[in-house]
């Protein structure tokens, strides 16, 4: 697991039904390529987080694969049209097996 990994996430408190909204989200991730070298002259371990899902309810949302070339600390931001209430759940895929996970709830009315 990598150290001081943290997941952020922005999603309005409620919504009216049919309302389309913003959902931010950013995780606090290294990204190490596995092509750099630390001070005495090894390789350090590639460590990216390589997929992101959100889920609304049970049922998805987006699902994303992430690439090498992502930056450090990857933001990630999309819209949804809410139909009812209840719970976004979002998990971000380590390299190395780690799952983040973050919920937020969202009403409507």
């Amino acid at each position: 697991m990598a150290k001081n990994v943290k997941p952020r996430v922005k999603v309005p408190k409620s919504a009216a039904v049919g309302e389309s909204i913003v959902i931010k989200t950013l995780i606090k991730h290294k990204m190490e390529s596995g092509q750099r070298k630390d001070k005495d002259g090894k390789t350090i371990p590639r460590s990216i987080i390589n997929r992101f899902v959100c889920d609304f309810n049970g049922q998805n949302v987006i699902d994303v694969s992430l690439e090498p070339a992502i930056s450090t600390n990857p933001f990630i931001q999309f819209e949804a049209v809410v139909l009812e209430a209840g719970e976004y759940r979002f998990f971000w895929y380590d390299d190395d097996g780690s799952v983040y996970e973050k919920t937020k709830k969202i009403a409507v009315g």
